[in-house]
């Protein structure tokens, strides 16, 4: 299966789709940028400045956004006003990168060094009352982060390892028992989605695909896409049976990859769940 071009290349480092109603379809970050991006109907970008860094985002169930910034997290109300909360950390060598939400209602994103020195990044939680707290620690490029349909499992993402673990989960205990779910040999496994029949899929950094993996670990789908560093994916569309997928121009040379930094699109044959959304 191949992926089909959306956008012209209007990021440098496009990452974290994520389809909301409330948004009218799908937004996306340019991260380094510290840009938010939004696909119109007539397929026409927007683009909005939230900070020096634009990590991740997921929709507020009040109505607008929860978003990671370089060190924490900023709010948007459903008018755009946008208040940045206190930050979590001085270290101006460690930033946010990749997050989602848990059934519960609750904000999650990781960090990583900007030289991705191992064991720097930590993942944090953001509860409903602003409070944010450390949930996992030596963490070196903190990736991709998904519930199960049934929300009793998190599916994620340390690049590093080469692998996807997977997490048992409650609301009162948390994330627990960290195990891998598949490894992903010379793979570097950046986003990931899962769809409503449980499936994983996983973005691969430098190999130019995006992998299914049914529940039990096991490869059934591959999507190729035209450009090398592809970052995430997520499901959207009316039906939330489209793939979306981001790309990266990252360390390219001018005129290497001309697609890389575009937005895809694929029909992959199953669809997704609704973005999980923030309860504060």
């Amino acid at each position: 299966m191949r992926a089909e071009q959306v956008t012209d290349p209007v990021a440098y480092h496009g990452e974290g789709p994520v389809w909301s109603e409330r948004w009218g379809g799908l937004r996306w970050v340019d991260m380094m940028a510290g840009d938010v991006l939004s696909l119109g109907a007539d397929g026409a970008v927007g683009r909005r400045r939230v900070g020096s860094i634009a990590a991740a985002l997921r929709p507020r169930r009040r109505g607008g956004a929860v978003i990671g910034v370089e060190r924490g997290f900023a709010m948007e109300d459903p008018d755009g006003t946008l208040t940045h909360l206190d930050e979590l950390w001085t270290d101006e060598t460690v930033r946010m990168n990749e997050g989602g939400c848990d059934p519960d209602g609750r904000f999650y994103c990781g960090s990583m060094a900007y030289d991705q020195r191992a064991g720097a990044g930590a993942l944090y939680r953001l509860d409903p009352d602003g409070s944010a707290r450390v949930v996992l620690e030596d963490v070196s490029v903190s990736n991709g982060l998904e519930w199960s349909p049934d929300g009793s499992r998190a599916y994620y993402n340390d690049t590093p390892t080469g692998r996807t673990d997977v997490f048992d989960y409650d609301a009162d205990t948390g994330l627990t028992g960290r195990r891998p779910f598949v490894q992903i040999p010379d793979g570097n496994p950046d986003g990931l989605t899962v769809d409503g029949e449980g499936g994983v899929w996983v973005a691969l950094y430098g190999d130019g695909a995006v992998r299914r993996y049914t529940p039990d670990g096991v490869l059934d789908e591959v999507v190729e896409v035209p450009a090398s560093k592809v970052t995430a994916c997520a499901f959207g569309g009316p039906n939330l049976d489209e793939l979306f997928i981001t790309t990266s121009r990252e360390n390219l040379d001018p005129g290497e990859e001309p697609l890389a930094g575009s937005l895809f699109r694929a029909a992959v044959g199953v669809a997704g769940l609704p973005a999980r959304e923030f309860a504060g």
